[in-house]
């Protein structure tokens, strides 16, 4: 058993070594050359029908000149990955643009078609903004790209009416009323402007429901950073320059159970937002 539990461990390492040093356009003298062996020794590793190991230096060498992990050679595991790399790919961090028109952003959208995506946003959803808001937050940051914004925000919500896309968003209670005053951060856009901004969220969440579902949250209750979950292999944190995404799948878990949270602690749950919103509306002078 001893002898045939070896002959497997080597037949793996063997096809594992001959795989990796195709991929990487190797042959056995430049193997030999990059570990400081022998072409002997590597041809007898790669010998079939023998029961020969590399030892545990050998074995480093060879995954380290390969760009893989010494485990994954050895038949310990299913991933390649060298430990640092797998915490790499779990973990990135990426550059933010300003506006919904990010490239990134946009690409994690198309990626997540057809699985449910769970959304925090910074202000108001991007998804629900109209042109009018758009034009507002962005034209001083982004000059021009403001309609680069307007148009990626309105693919979504195209994607809303097709129902390829299940969006729930989690927005503060605080965030709405200070908006409808025009106050902080919304300090000097026209009441019009923020008007006709409730009154289409008010037709989106009614015409989208169920496949848009907007819970609004008490933030002096439960508290949330920008944070978006795209299905169950990509959980996005925005803190301003940087995105950190997390594609591990305890940290998704983790995004998506505080997520799940707000919706229970939700003060206004989706099926009563419109009614909500045409109360709030009324704060709003008319022009």
């Amino acid at each position: 058993m001893v002898i045939t539990d070896k002959l497997a461990r080597a037949d793996v390492f063997r096809t594992r070594l001959l795989a990796q040093m195709a991929a990487n356009g190797v042959n056995r003298s430049a193997l030999a050359r990059a570990v400081g062996a022998d072409r002997s020794t590597i041809a007898q590793m790669l010998a079939e029908g023998t029961a020969r190991l590399p030892n545990a230096h050998l074995a480093a060498e060879c995954a380290s000149a390969l760009g893989v992990s010494s485990d994954w050679l050895l038949g310990l595991t299913d991933r390649p990955e060298r430990p640092g790399d797998v915490l790499a790919a779990a973990m990135t961090v990426t550059e933010a643009a300003r506006s919904s028109a990010d490239a990134q952003l946009h690409e994690w959208h198309r990626e997540a078609a057809g699985a449910k995506i769970r959304h925090v946003p910074a202000t108001l959803p991007d998804v629900l903004k109209t042109e009018q808001m758009m034009s507002w937050e962005y034209n001083r940051a982004l000059g021009r790209t403001a309609e680069q914004a307007i148009g990626a925000s309105q693919d979504r919500l195209t994607l809303l009416g097709e129902e390829m896309s299940d969006y729930e968003i989690a927005v503060s209670i605080g965030e709405l009323r200070a908006f409808a005053a025009g106050e902080g951060y919304y300090r000097g856009l026209d009441a019009s402007v923020r008007r006709a901004q409730i009154d289409s969220m008010i037709r989106a969440t009614s015409e989208h429901f169920p496949s848009l579902r907007l819970y609004l949250y008490d933030a002096r209750r439960v508290f949330s950073a920008p944070v978006s979950v795209f299905g169950r292999f990509l959980g996005v944190v925005y803190v301003g320059r940087f995105y950190l995404a997390f594609r591990s799948r305890d940290r998704v878990r983790s995004l998506t159970e505080h997520f799940d949270g707000l919706i229970r602690e939700a003060e206004i749950d989706a099926r009563e937002v419109p009614g909500w919103l045409e109360t709030l509306a009324d704060e709003i002078p008319r022009a």
